[in-house]
């Protein structure tokens, strides 16, 4: 594959990974404010480490797409491909859900399927190519403390997340 379509692949997925997340970040226009009024756990993390936290995982996501994408291209790679979009999506959902919504219990099923869905984009990124698999490990592991995080405000916080 030339060097140049490479690159715009990169690009490309990169591009996809950062929509996704301005799309929940549209949601997340108050959450500074928001989460501050929270009660939270004794092991919540400070709001401002949620930022950077996601630019990294956005930017590993964008990198695994395109090492399952340069290994035989969409179309030898559409079941692991597709499931990664999907998995994208349902992410965005949760930033409406939580945020926008403050629907704490429906934001909390969200995370769950979005775990299911790493785990299996995951497995079927590794099968393509092992790297690629292991660059979504770290953000499954934050998506599974950002579950038992939503678990818990939303359990101590029942006004305001319905």
């Amino acid at each position: 594959m030339p060097i140049g379509r490479q690159a715009a692949g990169l690009v490309g997925w990169l591009v996809v990974c950062f929509a996704a997340s301005a799309v929940g970040a549209l949601a997340s226009v108050q959450a500074r404010s928001f989460y501050a009024d929270l009660q939270q756990p004794s092991w919540a993390p400070p709001g401002w480490v949620f930022g950077p936290v996601w630019t990294a995982l956005y930017a590993l996501m964008g990198v695994a797409a395109w090492l399952v994408w340069r290994s035989g291209g969409f179309r030898s790679n559409r079941p692991a491909l597709l499931l990664f979009l999907v998995q994208l999506a349902v992410n965005a959902v949760w930033s409406w859900l939580f945020f926008a919504w403050r629907l704490g219990g429906l934001a909390f099923l969200d995370i769950l399927a979005l775990a299911a869905l790493i785990v299996a984009t995951l497995v079927a990124f590794w099968r393509a190519r092992p790297l690629a698999g292991a660059l979504l490990v770290p953000y499954l592991l934050w998506v599974a403390f950002a579950a038992a995080l939503n678990l818990a405000i939303w359990r101590l916080n029942p006004a305001m997340l319905g």
